[in-house]
């Protein structure tokens, strides 16, 4: 009975609240007073022209980013870490050497791991040793040099060192964004107006803009390291190609009466 009245009494107040403020003949409902106004759309639908445009454009990396580290394992962990930290001083000094700022080096994954094998007839763990491994990248400014920079650091480190990965990227890619961004605007008003000739309405301003974009990042594979083999005579051939800058823009342009 409690739960009935509570409904009556809701339904009520709603009506009342109707009544007052009135309905308007858009959908909406507006509340009057004497020093405010308060109006409230109650259409949700979508009006006006939605259009989505592409833009799209080709930017030649200008940095390459290495990623390279030392890898050791001995019986102790106090040996497996000195070998380890002596082969990556010295590939410390060959980037430096190469031009690689200091900034433009950073440690992305440290770690000390025991090594083991199980003994089927002792049925038990047999600790074999401990490896460590030190990961980081490096970031290369002319990317000219990239060949060079790998072939250094692979003697450098000898049969310790691991290179991981190399990867592409632009330094400033605003200039691109800004062509892009433009592409896509124009695409889309293209559409748009092409829709309002076809459908035989005036285009009006656009009341909403919304963007997304895409630029492909570098790509890190930090438990697929490989050994490097001993740099050969020749320099290592790296190609960084060419990177797709893509923005995409929503619009919504009104409907001129």
């Amino acid at each position: 009975m409690k739960k009935t009245w509570l409904v009556v009494i809701g339904v009520a107040l709603i009506l009342a609240v109707v009544g007052v403020t009135g309905c308007s003949s858009e959908g909406g409902v507006t509340l009057s007073g004497e020093t405010s106004e308060l109006k409230i759309n109650l259409n949700s639908q979508q009006e006006g022209i939605w259009v989505s445009g592409n833009g799209k454009v080709y930017a030649t990396p200008d940095v390459a980013i290495l990623r390279l580290g030392i890898e050791a394992q001995e019986a102790t962990v106090a040996e497996a870490q000195t070998q380890a930290a002596e082969a990556m001083d010295q590939v410390m000094e060959v980037l430096e050497d190469e031009g690689i700022d200091e900034k433009d080096i950073q440690t992305q994954y440290f770690n000390i791991h025991r090594v083991t094998r199980w003994d089927n007839n002792r049925e038990q763990e047999i600790v074999l040793g401990y490896r460590v491994t030190n990961m980081i990248t490096a970031k290369i400014r002319d990317v000219d040099t990239a060949g060079e920079v790998i072939d250094a650091v692979a003697t450098a480190g000898g049969d310790l060192i691991r290179i991981d990965n190399i990867s592409f990227t632009v330094d400033d890619p605003t200039p691109y964004y800004e062509e892009a961004r433009e592409q896509a605007i124009e695409y889309a008003e293209a559409k748009a107006r092409q829709m309002a000739e076809v459908a035989g309405v005036k285009l009006g301003k656009p009341n909403y803009i919304s963007e997304s974009s895409y630029m492909p990042s570098p790509n890190y594979y930090g438990r697929d390291m490989v050994m490097a083999e001993a740099a050969p005579a020749p320099t290592t051939s790296i190609s960084p190609g060419e990177m797709e800058i893509t923005i995409n823009v929503q619009i919504a342009y009104s409907i001129v009466d």
